[in-house]
């Protein structure tokens, strides 16, 4: 088990590269379930979660070989249709391999999934989505049964936004017979990722990043080369943090319009933000204001920043309200804060956050992936040393995050415990 051990006080300054996107890169991963030419995947984070994916898709009958940021996969061997509990039980992502094994071999058996603590993540609208292509499925000792000997098109309507649902449904209608329509789709960037990966590998699909993808099967895909797009999660960590510690801080190879709402945050807590075609910067111009926040589903603000911007908050000047309404169980953090001297209080899905002079250094235990990074901010804040325990959260989606944050000056130490 390993820790980390922060002491506050630094200002961050300088650049820092974003990785590669973990959300992006587990669907596509999976997609190269559905041809049997070797597919090569560039930019993709060393992160716990893609070698999760790595090891199930080997589970599976994969040969996978990884050097560095580049994984070439050939699944024109895969021996197993069946995606195991204990590969799966670490990942909620493990799901994606559902919509790919049964458009190709017409059968999957996959352990409903695991992953983080903050809430319930049903696949009941993966499983009828599925039917509606006209799968049978049963749900047996744990495990999702699904089989069709052909797969064919339908329209689709969720009855609630999901994105790992709509990349399901968008692999498994690729090789489908006739025209699917997926209605209430999700439109995060990541989607627009995975088809645009698809279309490279033969699909034909349409509509990606708005509500409404139309996809026209086609009897095969082939293999293609393509490289995983940036983090705007881990992009938008590294710029609160910036602000958080009163610092300056550019973060490089990212997609500024993914960032939207987040700048929009960061202009509106008092900090200025500038962006460039692959780039943007953040300085804080003094003691920021504390900011409401909503989640909501894309372009809205994303879940995934909910308790970064409340670090940021718990030491802004006013009151701010943070209000979560994807997962139920995403205030885990808050009594980590409070141990800081964070003055938080929760009512329902509604925190009410009143900005405090300081936060001072604490032991600290992360619960789940985004709060690992709430937790390292506000420990950079605090005065003296925190330390950060359970940090196998944080590596599940951050590439190599103290050594970032030391390049920018962070007082920071991995060491075991």
């Amino acid at each position: 088990m390993q820790k980390l051990v922060i002491t506050g006080g630094t200002p961050l300054r300088g650049s820092v590269v974003a990785s590669g996107a973990k959300n992006a890169a587990l669907p596509l991963l999976a997609s190269a379930l559905l041809t049997d030419e070797p597919v090569v995947f560039e930019n993709v984070p060393e992160l716990a979660d893609i070698t999760t994916m790595i090891h199930l898709l080997e589970d599976l009958g994969c040969k996978v070989q990884r050097n560095g940021h580049r994984v070439e996969i050939d699944a024109s061997a895969v021996n197993s249709t069946e995606a195991n509990y204990d590969l799966v039980k670490t990942m909620r992502a493990s799901i994606l391999v559902l919509g790919p094994l049964l458009a190709r071999f017409g059968k999957a058996k996959v352990s409903l999934p695991g992953g983080c603590s903050i809430g319930a993540r049903p696949v009941d609208q993966h499983i009828k989505g599925m039917k509606a292509l006209g799968a049978e499925i049963s749900l047996e000792h744990g495990y999702v049964n699904a089989a069709s000997p052909k797969l064919k098109g339908a329209k689709i309507l969720t009855d609630m936004v999901t994105v790992t649902g709509t990349e399901n449904l968008l692999m498994a209608a690729v090789l489908a017979e006739g025209q699917t329509i997926i209605e209430n789709a999700a439109r995060e960037p990541e989607i627009v990722d995975l088809a645009r990966c698809l279309k490279s590998m033969g699909a034909d699909i349409s509509g990606e990043g708005t509500v409404t993808i139309v996809v026209n099967g086609v009897k095969k895909l082939h293999g293609t080369t393509y490289s995983v797009m940036a983090d705007r999660i881990e992009a938008g960590s590294f710029l609160v943090a910036g602000i958080a510690t009163g610092g300056d801080v550019t973060v490089t190879h990212c997609q500024p319009e993914y960032l939207g709402s987040v700048i929009d945050k960061l202009l509106e807590a008092g900090a200025e933000v500038i962006t460039g075609d692959d780039w943007v910067r953040a300085r804080s111009l003094g003691r920021t204001k504390a900011v409401d926040i909503r989640t909501v589903p894309y372009p809205g603000f994303p879940t995934d920043m909910q308790a970064q911007f409340m670090a940021l908050d718990t030491i802004s000047e006013g009151a701010s309200h943070i209000t979560e309404t994807i997962f139920e169980n995403r205030f885990m953090h808050v009594p980590e804060l409070q141990r800081l001297g964070a003055d938080i209080n929760i009512d329902g899905n509604t925190a009410t956050v009143r900005g405090v002079a300081k936060l001072s250094g604490a032991p600290l235990m992360a619960t789940d992936l985004r709060a690992s990074a709430a937790l390292v901010i506000a420990a950079l804040v605090a005065e003296g040393e925190s330390t950060v325990d359970r940090i196998y959260h944080l590596d599940r989606g951050y590439e190599k995050m103290e050594e970032k944050l030391k390049a920018l000056g962070a007082k920071i130490e991995r060491v075991n415990k």
